[in-house]
């Protein structure tokens, strides 16, 4: 009983939050605030596309950077027209380098230095939490936080020259921060050698390692990307939100609490009228016809 009552906590939660504090025009009116120094970002067909653009410091995470993408993730995240979040860098060799380094030094105190990192904590929580797919688009180097962002991504898309690393032991400083998605998404000894020696891993070795969901040639990287989105756009977005949280949820449990928890959530799922619709379509042979929300047929 009380992991049923655990699932359908899980499931209300998804539920919560659904009106919308700001239009998408405001929204575009805020984000426009930090374009020319930090960010573009554009929303086309339920695609949002956050493009880091500093060049001048190689896409670095500073605190008004990560206040920027935090904002661009989260602001209108449960309008049901957003289907799915890109994350990606103007063109060129670098992704992101990190953390910005001349904000690390000691004239900037304690107090700074802790905004940082919990800023950058926030910013992974919110890439997990969002109801939608977050996608990484990696042309490039990514390296510390900016290896970090990438662990955090839901799926990722790195070019041949991308290349991955965590080299914050060479400056005298360990990545603990970036380790915590990175130990999460690779296997420990692949995690070990990447934080210990500070040397990079290639997009080859990243997508053995499962780093990296795909590796495509450079001129190749935004039709995948486009051909990803467009597979997301065809699913009903209720279902892919379950489905995240779900997936985010049974990492935390022992196999057979998983697997209890699993049974509750298809139990619900296929109460959904998505789920109903899904089915009908398949058996009568045509496009299912979605309507994205919570409401149940029974």
């Amino acid at each position: 009983m009380a992991l049923f009552n655990q699932s359908r906590t899980f499931v209300q939660r998804m539920q919560v939050g659904r009106s919308i504090t700001r239009t998408l025009t405001t929204a575009r009116t805020w984000l426009g605030q930090w374009q020319e120094k930090h960010v573009n970002t554009q929303q086309t067909n339920g695609v949002r596309r956050i493009r880091l653009n500093h060049v001048k410091t190689r896409n670095s995470l500073s605190l008004e950077m990560m206040h920027a993408i935090l904002q661009c993730l989260t602001t209108d995240s449960e309008d049901l027209s957003l289907r799915s979040i890109v994350i990606t860098a103007e063109s060129g060799t670098i992704f992101s380098a990190g953390h910005n380094l001349k904000e690390l030094i000691s004239s900037y105190g304690e107090e700074h230095h802790r905004a940082i990192f919990d800023t950058c904590g926030q910013l992974m929580k919110a890439i997990s939490e969002c109801p939608v797919p977050v996608i990484a688009a990696v042309d490039g180097l990514a390296t510390a936080a900016g290896c970090q962002l990438v662990a955090a991504c839901d799926i990722v898309v790195g070019t041949e020259r991308s290349s991955f690393s965590t080299p914050g032991v060479n400056f005298g400083i360990f990545c603990s921060t970036p380790g915590i998605p990175l130990i999460r998404n690779v296997p420990k000894k692949v995690a070990a050698h990447m934080l210990f020696t500070g040397l990079p891993i290639s997009a080859v070795e990243a997508y053995q390692a499962g780093l990296v969901s795909k590796i495509v040639p450079i001129d190749m990287l935004e039709q995948e990307i486009n051909k990803i989105t467009d597979a997301i756009n065809q699913k009903s977005r209720s279902v892919i939100q379950l489905g995240k949280q779900f997936i985010k949820k049974q990492l935390e449990m022992d196999i057979d609490k998983a697997y209890s928890l699993g049974t509750e959530i298809m139990v619900k799922n296929l109460k959904l009228k998505d789920a109903q619709e899904g089915i009908k379509s398949f058996t009568e042979k045509r496009k299912p016809s979605w309507n994205h929300n919570y409401d149940e047929v029974f």
